[in-house]
């Protein structure tokens, strides 16, 4: 297994030149790319890379000479947002992104699920969560139709490519558990698989390695993010873990982004690790930081310092069996 970070967030104040030595000096195998969508591309300009080889050329120099590979293009966004601007900007970014990643021989992209409105004609997305009143059951399964439609045909197209498209499980997304996860992948395209970002699912209460366990009986996880969380018991047991709190407001949130390791200890990353290679995923483990409560360098530092300890890095030997 190796270890990757997604450059946006907590670099994203470096130029790529800068960001890249960081990542070196820290010990980091890879790096993912933000394209473009709702974490923005503060390293890469994706129409410049299509268009223009010796901005490809530059890119690939700067990554070699610092022993750096391209683990996944992240273009975070809501391709079934009801707004049809919004909607085809999307749609266009996340295909230009597939391109890109085939052009550069990365096998994934990395976005989200989407959410559509409740019913044609609506304006703003709806994220049902429950189905009653019977509206909502209605709502939900609008959605999986226009979810559905999109996905084959975006999947299908990935296919052309020889590239994943790895969904963020995300609450406000019709996606947001490994449940949902697989009805996707088994609706549409088997190019459709999960990106397992543990932070999302443990507020929720989803225990890990079974998630970890469930998706790789359905061959459904294409990609894994490092990212943690604390639920403050204090806050969430007065009013849950549907907490929609403005994030600046830390002391009175149920819970928090936190840093690798300021959520759950060395230990639950371990179990990750190794419920991972159990399930015969020896790939990636890319950081995506967010945490309000650190500073991006150093909350990234400490980030890859429990990880390095934590990744199993050569391949298991079995000779001692018996």
């Amino acid at each position: 297994m190796e270890l990757g970070v997604l450059t946006a967030q907590p670099l994203g104040h470096m130029d790529r030149a800068d960001a890249f030595d960081f990542l070196e000096s820290l010990g980091v195998d890879a790096v993912e790319l933000g394209t473009g969508g709702l974490i923005g591309a503060a390293h890469v300009d994706r129409n410049k890379l299509l268009t223009d080889e010796d901005a490809r050329a530059k890119l690939r120099s700067e990554l070699d000479e610092r022993g750096l590979d391209i683990c996944g293009f992240a273009v975070h966004d809501n391709p079934l947002h009801p707004d049809e601007e919004r909607r085809e900007r999307v749609d266009r970014e996340t295909k230009e992104t597939i391109e890109l990643a085939a052009e550069f021989g990365v096998d994934r992209v990395i976005t989200f699920s989407g959410l559509p409105a409740g019913a044609p004609g609506d304006s703003v997305p709806n994220w049902v969560t429950f189905p009653w009143p019977e509206e909502h059951a209605e709502a939900r399964d609008y959605q999986w139709e226009v979810a559905t439609e999109y996905w084959s045909d975006l999947g299908a197209y990935a296919d052309d490519y020889g590239v994943d498209i790895a969904i963020e499980m995300h609450p406000n997304m019709l996606v947001y558990d490994p449940v949902g996860m697989v009805k996707l992948r088994e609706a549409t395209h088997e190019r459709i698989g999960a990106n397992l970002d543990p932070s999302h699912l443990w507020w929720q209460g989803i225990d890990i390695p079974k998630a970890i366990r469930y998706l790789a009986e359905h061959d459904a996880i294409h990609y894994v993010h490092a990212k943690d969380v604390r639920v403050y018991d204090s806050n969430a047991e007065i009013e849950g873990v549907f907490d929609n709190k403005d994030f600046d407001r830390e002391e009175e949130r149920a819970w928090m982004f936190r840093s690798v390791g300021y959520g759950h200890d060395e230990d639950a990353w371990r179990d990750i690790i190794s419920t991972l290679r159990l399930v015969g995923y020896d790939d990636v483990l890319s950081i995506e930081w967010e945490d309000g409560l650190a500073e991006p360098t150093e909350g990234l530092e400490k980030a890859v310092d429990t990880l390095q300890r934590g990744i199993l890095r050569k391949d298991a030997d079995v000779d001692w069996v018996p």
